[in-house]
């Protein structure tokens, strides 16, 4: 498929057209000019769509990072025909900066976020930010290094002390995960919501069709789709929780669930 009938498959609409139609561009120009190509953070809704539009191009060889392992943002890395994976360094195209606070400050991840985007850098340009109790870890594109350094100097009422750190140093919070175990009448999609997010099941199926909930990080609509083991099922409001075990059946004939709700 060329480059219009792949937009026409896969985007939803006009703004999600143009992101992935950036992303077609950066994966042509690595292998017209043979460079490394990076595109912009991507949120993992984005990324739920880009993925299965690479495999309909062939599969391109590409690396997604977000500067250290489990990150949440990401970008796509579009790697040249003579460069291995492995090979890859994502210091290239990655940054990582800490931005000290008083300790008084309190300063939270809007806090950050709005602090940047004051500045004029676009969410694209930055990835995930960790917080910690005096400091928070931002990573960005390393072409927006210089304007944070230079630019960034408070968050809200607070100064902050810059200084450019190595990926290495990134440092998130471990997760904290509750483990569920339970019993659905059926593997449909609002069953299993309200059994992860301890809802009624005519509440999961209202989150359903309002929109709040995604599966695999993309919206689904449809209270009745069946999941499978390894879902990852988000609910915009209550988080995040991952269908890790599906069981047997009990003696009431119901189906046997383990899940991990991230609290």
């Amino acid at each position: 498929m060329n480059k219009t009938e792949l937009l026409n498959k896969f985007a939803k609409d006009g703004e999600q057209r143009l992101e992935l139609a950036r992303v077609l561009d950066q994966m042509q120009r690595a292998d017209t000019r043979s460079i490394p190509c990076p595109t912009q953070f991507l949120s993992p809704a984005l990324r739920a769509s880009v993925e299965p539009l690479l495999a309909a191009s062939g599969h391109p060889r590409h690396v997604f990072t977000g500067g250290y392992e489990d990150a949440e943002r990401t970008i796509c890395v579009f790697l040249p025909h003579w460069q291995e994976v492995e090979n890859y360094d994502p210091s290239e195209d990655l940054a990582a900066i800490s931005a000290a606070f008083p300790r008084q400050a309190n300063l939270t991840h809007r806090d950050i976020l709005g602090g940047l985007m004051g500045i004029g850098i676009t969410r694209e340009k930055i990835g995930d930010i960790l917080m910690g109790e005096q400091a928070a870890q931002i990573v960005c594109l390393r072409e927006t290094l210089p304007i944070v350094l230079s630019q960034f100097n408070q968050a809200g009422r607070y100064p902050l002390k810059l200084q450019e750190i190595p990926l290495s140093q990134l440092s998130p919070a471990p997760q904290t995960v509750k483990e569920i175990h339970d019993t659905v009448a059926t593997l449909r999609l609002d069953a299993v919501v309200a059994s992860g997010f301890s809802l009624s099941r005519s509440k999961a199926a209202q989150c359903i069709t309002t929109g709040r909930v995604s599966v695999n990080h993309v919206e689904c609509l449809k209270s009745d789709r069946l999941v499978e083991e390894g879902d990852v099922l988000t609910c915009r409001g209550l988080g995040k929780c991952v269908l890790v075990q599906v069981g047997g059946q009990s003696r009431k004939g119901r189906v046997i669930l383990t899940l991990h709700r991230y609290v």
